[in-house]
């Protein structure tokens, strides 16, 4: 029983780790392909300065869209092999492990807020204007 107990824990740990890189790629796609139209607060890369106007905020979707795309599909590829490794192997270690690659994904997932705001930066000044 308890091998069984262990295999749905892996199952449950593999389907969890695939939430990041997979969202990722879907949100990537979805900024690039049919990104937000219009300015708002409630979806799409919304900062200060990507808020600026309507160039700032169709560049920052592109942007963010295509950093996320890039970065989820390699992601998904390591998360996938990481569990491979961990198959067969008990609770405690799948949680263990599973808890770091979570806090390793977050990593390129927020990376794109320093990345998007340098492009931003460098492409617009401050009140929004291409440069």
């Amino acid at each position: 029983m308890k091998g069984l107990e262990n295999f749905f824990f892996w199952l449950f740990t593999l389907a969890f780790s695939l939430l990041i890189p997979g969202s990722m790629m879907i949100l990537g796609r979805s900024f690039l392909k049919n990104p937000p139209g219009e300015i708002n607060g409630g979806y799409g890369y919304r900062t200060a300065r990507s808020m600026r106007n309507r160039e700032t905020w169709a560049f920052a979707q592109r942007y963010s869209g295509r950093f996320w795309a890039r970065a989820g599909r390699p992601m998904l590829a390591v998360s996938l092999l990481w569990m491979a490794l961990l198959f067969g192997q008990d609770i405690g270690t799948v949680g263990r492990f599973g808890m770091i690659l979570t806090g390793l994904q977050m990593v390129p997932f927020l990376a794109v807020i320093p990345a998007t705001e340098r492009a931003l930066k460098r492409e617009f000044d401050d009140f929004g204007r291409k440069r």
